[in-house]
């Protein structure tokens, strides 16, 4: 199919998502703002796309209302940060913690008078990982960034072991419909012929994948974990802020989820027109760009019944672990960046190197090595 100025334009928006942030440092303090305003103008480029051409991709009436500024856009982008969970879940922890800091702090101060640090983040990393399929990955993250804060580490020691504790929530949370909004989608979509997909249908086939990621992560994360970086951040006073601070970050992650639904929206043709015929080797690569993009809404375009179950694996290995490279790639990546004051640099300084390692550790696995186990549950 012919390239369009649509095209054009929607490609042009990934770019400049994808390198503003680390060429402008005023986009990157003011990373929700641009991400708003890029989803503003991928929603009004793409209504510019003639009906022939959503006609020769096989958009029917409704799908060719929905392309551009339509009022259930809208709507999802005001409502979905609020219905979800996301806004409430991270204004009410962040008062609870600002409240109990002292006691946590207390709490781990003796923890730490017995335990090793390095078994403790370990363990954080992993548990976190296991259980944000039930908690939430939402939940998981508030969790991490509060325990990380308790911890006398040093700023660089903090954002590593965050940015890979948040690689573990983000392959954790997918192995229940309850961890994540994909999660939830894809078992949605799989649920009726020839599937039928339940609650256990993504920990049955993605654990094998899953489960060594995380216990992965654990060990990695330890490595950081130097004698020099505790001693340096011992005497360190923790700036607790105050309860305007947690206001502040719900709003930043407010607009932050509502600007990646933006985006979502306006680059669903591009995604149905490129992306759904690709090979799912090629497409595993191309799913990079749940980096940057809504990985929900990359899941509800590409999954379908009618995939073999490798090709299912590969799509949601890919969108999994390229979200944790980049800070818009995932709602924990966001909440911990936010928090932490963490800038796009310093998180892709750990997150693209380690999420391409995963990436090609992966794809060897799914496609090369003839190995695979299903769970029973």
């Amino acid at each position: 199919m012919q390239i369009t100025p649509v095209d054009i334009g929607l490609f042009a928006i990934v770019l400049m998502v994808l390198l503003g942030p680390f060429m402008v440092k005023k986009i990157e303090h003011n990373l929700e703002a641009f991400l708003f305003v890029m989803g503003v103008l991928a929603v009004t480029i793409a209504g510019f796309e003639s009906k022939d051409v959503l006609i020769a991709m096989g958009y029917n009436h409704e799908q060719m209302a929905e392309v551009g500024w339509n009022m259930k856009l809208v709507m999802e982008a005001i409502m979905e940060p609020v219905v979800k969970g996301i806004v409430p879940a991270v204004l009410v922890a962040g008062l609870i913690f600002q409240y109990g800091r002292a006691t946590a702090q207390s709490a781990m101060a003796s923890i730490l008078d017995k335990v090793s640090i390095k078994v403790i983040i370990f363990l954080i990393v992993v548990i976190l990982g296991l259980a944000s399929s039930l908690i939430t990955a939402i939940i998981a993250a508030l969790l991490l960034v509060e325990l990380v804060n308790c911890m006398p580490l040093d700023r660089n020691t903090k954002i590593n072991v965050v940015i890979i504790a948040c690689f573990s929530i983000g392959l954790g949370a997918v192995l229940t419909p309850l961890g994540e909004p994909l999660s939830t989608i894809a078992v949605t979509k799989l649920q009726g012929e020839p599937y039928h997909a339940g609650f256990f249908f993504l920990f049955n086939r993605l654990a094998v994948y899953i489960l060594p990621g995380i216990l992965a992560m654990g060990l990695l994360s330890v490595f950081f974990v130097g004698k020099k970086a505790v001693e340096k951040c011992a005497a360190a006073a923790e700036d607790e802020g105050s309860i305007k601070d947690v206001v502040i970050r719900a709003v930043k992650v407010y607009v932050f989820v509502m600007a990646l639904l933006l985006l979502g929206g306006g680059m669903k043709i591009v995604i149905d027109k490129y992306l759904l015929t690709v090979p799912s080797t090629i497409l595993f690569w191309v799913n990079m760009v749940s980096a940057i993009l809504d990985n929900a809404t990359l899941t509800a375009a590409e999954l379908s019944p009618a995939m073999e179950i490798n090709q299912i694996q590969a799509v949601l290995m890919g969108l999994l672990i390229s979200g944790g490279m980049l800070i818009p790639g995932n709602i924990p990546n966001i909440i911990s960046a936010g928090k932490l004051g963490i800038t796009s640099k310093e998180w892709a300084k750990l997150g693209v190197p380690l999420g391409l390692v995963l990436m090609a550790a992966y794809f060897v696995w799914i496609f090369f090595i003839p190995f695979h186990i299903e769970f029973g549950l």
